[in-house]
Formats: C-alpha cells, structure tokens, sequence
C-alpha cells in the first residue's frame, strides 16, 4: 500500500493537494490532522494564506515546539520522511558496508541525479552531489587556473567562506581580490549590473555572484550579470546556497555555467548534502579540488571523488525532493513570502524599524534582516533566546547590521507572531538592564 501511495503521489506533482500526499507518505507524523484538508485549489498566494494546507505540512516535522526556530537559513530540520529514509538506508549500510553501501546503495544515487536534473531542468551529467553549497563553491574558487596579477571580483556581502577562499589564493599565488558594494536593499537590478561591469578590468578573470545574498535575502540578476560576463569572456560563479527550493527557478531560468547549493537548507535534505551544477562542456576545463584520473576529465562524477561518504544521506534527497514538490514550489515561495511580511510589515508600523531587505516582487523571499534602530542587534538576539526561546542571526555587517530571520513551511503563524511581539516590547521598553 505504501508503494502505491507513493506512486499517486508522484503522479500529482503541482497540484495544490500537498497535505494529503505528505499524509500517505508518512501517515503517522500527520494523520490527525487529515481530516480538516481537503483538496485545496487556487492561486499560490491565495494558498500560502490558507491554514488548512499548511497544518500537515507542519506536522510532517519532528520540530521541537517549545522555541521558535528562525533561523532556518543556518540548516533546516528534514520532515520525518526524510529522516526515516536516511535511517533505514543507514541501517542497511551498516549490515555489510563493502556489499550494501558500495553495491547496492552507492548505484542508487544516479537516480537522485536524475531527478534532481529533471526538476531543476538541466542533463543529469552536469549535476554533482556534494557535502554542501561551501565544497561545492570551493571546487569552482580552486579549479580555476590563475596566474599572479590576475584579478577576481565579487561583492563585499559574500559569504565568509567563500572570501576566504579567495584570500587563500591571494597569499599563495599572488591573485587579485577586487570587492565591490552594492545597495542594501537593492531594488533596481541595472544598477546591480552596472556595478558589477564597472568592477571588471583587463585582468578581470573571473566573477562570483551571490544568486541570494546570506546577509539580507536579496536576489540578484543572475541571469544578466552572467551575460553581461559571458560577453567579456569571463566566468561567473554562482552562489546559490540559500536560492534552490526557496523560490521557483531552473538552471534555464539562470543560462549560468557554474551553480553550488545546499540541500540541507531550503529543500529540508539531510544535512550535510548539497548540489554542484556545471554545464557540460565546462566540466573538463573545471579541475577537482580532490583528485580525480585522467580519464574523468569531462565526467561530472569527477567531483564527487572525496573518498569514502555515507549513501543513505544522498539517498534521502530524493524523499525530500518528493516532498517539496508535493507542496509546490510557487505554493512554497508565497508561503515564504507570506510569513516573512507578516511580521516585517507589522514591525514597519513601529519607530525605529529599518528593513535590510526589499519586499518588492522578486527581490527577496522568505528570508529577510531588520534592524531596531538605537538597539544593539547582538544583544537583542541573545534576549529573544533568554526570555523567549526564539533563535534569529544576528547579523553585524561593516555596511549594516540587523536580525536575520528566516521562517520554513513548517513555522507556524503563532511563532512568527510570538516573535513580532518580543520585539515590538523591546522597541518600546528597551532591553533590560
């Protein structure tokens, strides 16, 4: 029976019956719940704000309840269906490794590049599994050859990590790190791209572009920087650790080259996975940050070569996968949308509110930061956990600073409003001595 569930439920990807197909998938986790859904048709904003297609979407998680987690940018918990994916391949690993792991389980994984390639519409031979959005980032900061004097240029809101990539090859071989500003919020996307073309030199030899900025949420034109690059001849990498399974694109949306992402985030897998997408005939001229032979030059496989790995956790993405196109992308992206302007639009009608973040169509998701003017962001996140048990980032930034808040499908209006009100008895009382 539970085949058969499986299989109804793949044959209803995108219609808006999410909470019933998570429900045959993993009953137990929701079936309390089952009887207030029925099938719920509409237009993705009209869902989002629907409570009857969210409850089970809730359920079908083993959050604890008792804090309110908004910081689901960081890593995301996985639905009970993903976990129990993971567990049972792992218990079939641990039953003879060399035989069930390597034989059995390992093969299985081309099916998760499969369909990983078909949602996000691209050749499975261009997709990489990985560890996470940073190894495969550092696989493309490292494969580039470069000489001493040439010049790499992002913006001054990239990731940590990935500066710090840069800066190693800046000691070691002599390259040239070259960042520049953008506005924060960033609402006129021209502008975006002019500073980027503005940046660019004769020694200019390769860009990287934050499709979502971890800072702030904003979305960047990716599409148009990497044309506007790929007309100078330069190669633009793409941070998309925080973009894939958040709002609704393909790689045919981005026409981008070189694209790594978390999975462990916005698409609820198992933590510690990720995705690398290469188009295919860059694939050869990309060498791997581990060692791979010769005869791997042109194979996307090549940058899976880390030795041995678990299969269970790559295995599970696929549960996962199943699970995010049971709710729908562009039903996923308003809810996102929808719980991020209830407390954001609710705070601007306080004083001494600033949003880092647009709330403008296609700028941002549901992901955003704000500021409480005159009130130490440090400080005011570390008493949201104190006093109330809500987790936010704090962010401190030399251009800005602010709370990064980042809700999931699975937050609920009660918590987001139980954060609203920590902070608005904070805007009007202070912090406590």
């Amino acid at each position: 029976m539970q085949l058969y569930n499986r299989r109804r439920f793949l044959g209803t990807l995108g219609q808006p019956m999410a909470a019933l197909a998570i429900a045959t998938l993993h009953p137990e986790a929701v079936k309390n719940a089952l009887a207030a859904i029925k099938d719920r048709k509409g237009k993705p904003e009209e869902i989002a704000a629907d409570e009857r297609f969210w409850r089970p979407v809730q359920q079908a998680y083993t959050v604890d309840r008792s804090l309110v987690n908004l910081n689901n940018g960081g890593v995301s918990p996985s639905p009970a269906i993903v976990q129990n994916a993971m567990k049972r391949h792992l218990d079939y690993s641990n039953e003879a490794p060399v035989y069930t792991m390597w034989r059995i389980l390992e093969p299985q994984r081309e099916g998760v590049r499969k369909r990983m390639a078909r949602a996000f519409k691209c050749d499975p031979e261009e997709i990489a599994l990985t560890r996470n959005a940073s190894e495969g980032l550092e696989i493309c900061q490292l494969g580039f050859d470069l000489v001493a004097g040439d010049e790499i240029l992002t913006t001054t809101q990239d990731y940590g990590r990935m500066i710090t990539t840069f800066k190693q090859r800046e000691r070691r071989e002599g390259v040239v790190l070259k960042q520049i500003k953008i506005p924060v919020p960033a609402e006129n996307n021209r502008e975006v791209v002019r500073l980027f073309e503005a940046g660019i030199t004769p020694r200019t030899k390769l860009i990287l572009a934050c499709h979502m900025i971890n800072l702030t949420g904003q979305i960047l034109p990716i599409r148009d920087i990497v044309r506007m690059a790929r007309r100078k001849g330069i190669p633009v990498i793409v941070d998309g650790a925080h973009a894939l399974a958040h709002f609704d694109f393909t790689f045919e949306d981005l026409d981008c080259d070189y694209y790594a992402t978390s999975l462990h985030k916005w698409l609820c897998a198992p933590h510690g996975t990720g995705l690398l997408y290469v188009r295919r005939e860059k694939i050869k001229d990309l060498w791997p940050m581990m060692p791979a032979p010769d005869t791997m030059d042109d194979d996307i496989r090549k940058f899976e070569e880390i030795g041995t790995h678990p299969a269970a956790n790559y295995l599970a993405i696929a549960e996962a996968l199943t699970f995010h196109q049971g709710i729908g992308a562009a039903n996923k992206a308003a809810r996102l949308r929808y719980l991020r302007d209830r407390w954001a639009k609710r705070l601007l009608k306080t004083r001494r509110v600033r949003m880092h973040t647009s709330l403008k169509a296609g700028l941002a998701c549901g992901l955003a930061t704000v500021q409480v003017e005159g009130i130490d962001t440090a400080e005011l996140a570390q008493h949201l956990w104190k006093q109330y048990r809500i987790i936010v980032t704090s962010i401190v930034h030399p251009e800005f600073e602010g709370l990064r808040v980042t809700p999931h499908v699975y937050t609920t209006l009660e918590e987001i409003d139980r954060f609203t009100e920590a902070v608005e008895k904070v805007i009007k009382e202070g912090l406590p001595s």
